[in-house]
């Protein structure tokens, strides 16, 4: 495996998948801390600036793995994705489907894709080789910068 610098890449119309930790706290729907989001912001700028497409991927909390978002809200990244696009003064739009969808993502019309908490996805958490194929096919380059979840050996990471 090679690892390279964002510098030495050319990002000119490429999909650029974003591993971040923004892994934050939210009360009643709104983020009450964005430390983690501020702190994500220079890489996503890069990128945004030298890309096709954003692409963002996180995870929050414990979700129940294989169990949609929809009976679990309170682990949606829907609030991440507002403070994003608070902060950076852009679309953003969160995809829940995209291991069904992935022409969703690459097809979005938004400034900033952001896919919805990759731990409700069944082998997350196993590291499971077929879910991170799935994650490798909605993009050009993958940005590992979620430095807090680097130790982790899940599909995301």
């Amino acid at each position: 495996m090679t690892f390279l610098r964002m510098e030495e890449l050319d990002l000119t119309g490429k999909h650029v998948l974003i591993r971040e930790d923004l892994n934050v706290p939210i009360r009643n729907g709104v983020v009450s801390n964005d430390m983690r989001i501020k702190a994500a912001l220079p890489t996503i700028e890069q990128v945004r600036a030298e890309s096709e497409t954003v692409i963002l991927m996180s995870h929050l909390g414990r979700p129940e793995e294989g169990k949609p978002i929809s009976k679990q809200p309170e682990f949606s990244l829907r609030p991440i994705a507002n403070r994003l696009a608070e902060l950076l003064a852009c679309r953003v739009e969160l995809i829940e489907d995209y291991l069904d969808k992935p022409d969703a993502v690459r097809n979005s019309n938004a400034d900033i894709v952001l896919l919805e908490n990759v731990r409700i996805n069944s082998g997350e958490k196993a590291n499971d080789d077929g879910l991170a194929t799935h994650y490798a096919k909605l993009c050009d380059v993958f940005v590992m910068d979620a430095f807090g979840t680097a130790h982790r050996a899940q599909a995301s990471t």
